[in-house]
């Protein structure tokens, strides 16, 4: 067992919250959307979405074929954030769970994507003013 798997476990019964979001992701998750959580967990001293477990708990693996490229995902992220996010994969034997874990954003240097800062609402994503 991997320290990422562990991780994993240990994870499914943690709560949510600024630094841990669950998505359960079973078929596709949208780039867009992933840009704007990557961004959110930066901006919030960072952390991890983690796609292809449920949401609610107790959460439960359900795999995920979300970004079966995980290379080209990661080099989109850099680009596109300006910053080195982290995507790996735990083939669990429930289904392939995706994490992708953003570091804090640089001191003074909020994290934007298209002119917007965002932070994490609750459930859902927000806009912040900086």
């Amino acid at each position: 067992m991997t320290v990422l798997d562990r991780q994993l476990e240990d994870w499914l019964d943690a709560r949510e919250g600024e630094h841990l979001e669950f998505k359960e992701a079973k078929n596709n998750f949208h780039f867009e959307k992933l840009l704007k959580y990557c961004a959110a967990l930066a901006n919030e001293g960072g952390g991890s979405i983690v796609l292809g477990v449920t949401d609610a708990r107790p959460r439960k693996v359900v795999g995920s074929q979300a970004f079966p490229n995980l290379e080209r995902t990661k080099a989109g992220l850099i680009e596109r954030l300006r910053l080195r996010i982290e995507g790996r994969e735990v083939l669990h034997p429930d289904g392939r769970v995706v994490v992708f874990t953003a570091p804090s954003h640089p001191i003074g240097v909020p994290i934007d994507v298209a002119g917007t800062y965002w932070m994490r609402a609750g459930e859902e994503l927000a806009p912040h003013a900086y």
